[in-house]
């Protein structure tokens, strides 16, 4: 069976094809992501029949564990974060864990690995294959990857016989010449079949389902144009500050680099990109490619006019009296770190000249919420009545990423009993309520892509720098003093008043 037909753009989780055996090296296996993601989402794999038997995971990481310690560590974290139901799996799923200590660095370590991972071929006929994931800070991802490459552990994708794949966490880089600088370390050792830059924003269903929505819509796809739309918002809201003691590595990366340079941009490119030929991996990444080489070059000044940032100060956020940034853990007292960013952008090519593009993210806004607007152009004439103060309003499909997953198409219709007047009304799509099975959590998809040898949900080289291109403008104005420093705005309100004005002509944000 083919990798088309495993694609997750077009199915959920194939129901039909299991990954080929193989042995799972979790680098940073001690840490936050493993506990609260990995585990979780590998337990469910194989609980569902995702994985074959012959699958194992091995740990990695500094702490002097034996495999019967990190199997109570894992069962720790499945009762915690992998829902009911561990117990009566977890006598098939803890054989399939081991773990190895040491440090990144020693080259002794990898030879332990390498002979642990041997020993797992003969006792869980894993084959050789091998998947290597970075849980760990990008500062380690050159190392180890060194590391795996000297002692052997990475295979030449040119030879016949067992596999090896690299998923990298984001983020892939701090700037655009860390980010060159990165993935020449990453191609010393890898080729790019072999890397898999993850995003785990591109395993949410809804976020797979633009494309399904668009391109398997006519209705859709044929009024995707300069020619009938008005305008995009791209909104991506959170409620909280510096949670789980966040701060210290936040104040290092900011709104832009924490959402608007890696999840703002994916989304951006799924809504943008123009149709590819198939749905091969190569084919949907080179189209957003496309869109990302098209955003604007901004000089400084430009960035002055269309960019807009904040900072958080004491407020109150879900009825709770909350500390400013500047107060939180972790940063720095004399921090400028952006807790908000919004901008207006329009794409340089011939389906979006002219279009604006409004893209907003921030921490301590009134709720959570993640969505994609898409506001119609309003009807050439009036012909029909409106209430007093109001105007005829161009259709909006909005695509809802989270809460409540769905998508909602807003039009008009003739109110009851009146001659001509009309009212805006709603077409709402839950996918809770469509579907009889819940979607797979993120990182389950993603993880299976992987063992499957999909990246089409994998961010490519080229996409990666293309993105950092254009953040690296904004950070360049920043740096300058040319851009004014974040304005302040109240914990629990929509950021600073000076957004507004990015949207005026639009009407403003849009209310979530």
């Amino acid at each position: 069976m083919s990798t088309t037909e495993a694609n997750p753009l077009r199915q959920g989780l194939p129901r039909t094809r299991v990954p080929e055996p193989c042995a799972v090296v979790l680098f940073g296996a001690t840490g936050d992501l493993t506990h609260r993601k990995l585990a979780p989402a590998f337990f469910q794999l194989a609980r569902e029949g995702h994985l074959p038997a012959e699958c194992a995971i091995v740990g990695f990481a500094r702490r002097d564990w034996t495999d019967d310690k990190f199997r109570e560590e894992m069962k720790l974290s499945l009762d915690e974060f992998a829902g009911a139901g561990v117990d009566a799996f977890w006598p098939q799923f803890a054989p399939r864990l081991a773990f190895t200590s040491g440090t990144f660095d020693d080259a002794t370590a990898y030879e332990n690995l390498k002979t642990k991972l041997d020993e797992i071929d003969k006792s869980h006929g894993t084959r050789g294959n091998r998947l290597f994931y970075l849980a760990v800070a990008p500062e380690f991802f050159g190392t180890i990857l060194e590391g795996l490459g000297k002692a052997g552990l990475i295979y030449s994708p040119w030879q016949a016989g067992p596999w090896s794949r690299v998923v990298i966490e984001k983020p892939f880089g701090h700037d655009l010449p860390s980010a060159q600088k990165l993935n020449g370390e990453v191609s010393k050792v890898l080729d790019e079949r072999q890397v898999y830059r993850i995003d785990h924003y591109l395993g949410k269903e809804t976020v797979q389902n633009i494309l399904a929505l668009r391109f398997g819509n006519t209705i859709f796809e044929s009024l995707w144009d300069r020619e009938h739309v008005e305008s995009v918002q791209i909104t991506m809201a959170e409620d909280v500050g510096m949670a789980g003691g966040r701060g210290a590595y936040y104040d290092t990366a900011g709104a832009i680099r924490d959402m608007v340079q890696n999840h703002m941009m994916q989304l951006l490119c799924l809504v943008a990109m123009e149709p590819p030929v198939n749905l091969s991996a190569d084919a949907v990444r080179s189209e957003k490619v496309k869109v990302l080489q098209a955003l604007p070059r901004w000089s400084a000044e430009d960035v002055a006019k269309n960019v807009v940032r904040g900072q958080y100060i004491a407020g109150s956020s879900q009825g709770k009296e909350v500390a400013g940034y500047l107060q939180e853990k972790g940063v720095k007292p004399e921090s400028t770190t952006e807790t908000y960013i919004a901008m207006k952008l329009t794409l340089e090519n011939w389906r979006w000249a002219g279009v604006p593009f409004y893209l907003r993210t921030g921490k301590r806004l009134p709720k959570r919420a993640t969505e994609i607007a898409i506001q119609f152009k309003n009807p050439p004439t009036r012909l029909f009545e409106f209430d007093a103060g109001e105007a005829a309003a161009g259709n909006m499909l909005v695509l809802r990423i989270q809460p409540n997953e769905g998508a909602s198409l807003a039009f008009q219709a003739k109110v009851p009993a009146s001659r001509r007047r009309l009212q805006e009304v709603r077409m709402d799509f839950r996918y809770g309520t469509a579907f009889a099975s819940p979607p797979p959590e993120a990182y389950e998809r993603l993880l299976l892509d992987v063992m499957l040898g999909d990246p089409t949900l994998f961010t490519r080289t080229d996409e990666v720098e293309s993105a950092w291109q254009f953040v690296n403008a904004i950070l360049d104005s920043w740096s300058s003093g040319v851009s004014p420093a974040p304005i302040p705005y109240a914990a629990g309100t929509w950021g600073p008043e000076a957004a507004n004005s990015l949207v005026d002509r639009e009407g403003g944000w849009r209310r979530l």
